[in-house]
């Protein structure tokens, strides 16, 4: 989701953290065969709706609605984290999570991050680990 100019939330957290793009990630909420679910994917890279669907073992994916994605998961746009969320959501994490020791996502408020390696994050998340990003 970009916002008014074409800046993503998730780059400007690349940007005040000063770290590389692929370390950061966003939470985008899709909806695989009308089935609400999460991908977690870098920064800099788009969600491959594809892959998601394959993952989630479903059809077709689709992103979601902004409404539909706040009301599912209780976090505005920008601030969604893949933890925490209203109502349990399948998710899956990008793989090239695990290319670092430790992976920033968002902690449920616009601009607030938190740090934690991708394997905890996958656990805390119960979600798949496999690649489903694509960078343009």
């Amino acid at each position: 989701m970009r916002r008014e100019g074409g800046h993503g939330y998730a780059l400007e957290a690349v940007e005040a953290l000063g770290i590389e793009a692929g370390r950061v990630f966003k939470t985008i909420v899709v909806s695989v065969d009308a089935r609400l679910s999460m991908a977690i994917v870098p920064a800099d890279a788009e969600v491959d709706l594809k892959a998601v669907a394959d993952a989630l073992g479903g059809r077709r994916a689709v992103i979601a609605s902004p409404a539909d994605a706040e009301k599912a998961t209780g976090y505005v746009l920008g601030g969604i984290s893949p933890l925490g969320t209203r109502r349990p959501l399948p998710a899956v994490l990008d793989a090239s999570a695990a290319r670092f020791p430790t992976i920033h996502v968002s902690a449920g408020r616009r601009g607030l991050e938190i740090e934690l390696a991708a394997a905890d994050l996958a656990m805390l998340a119960n979600a798949s680990v496999l690649p489903v990003a694509r960078r343009g």
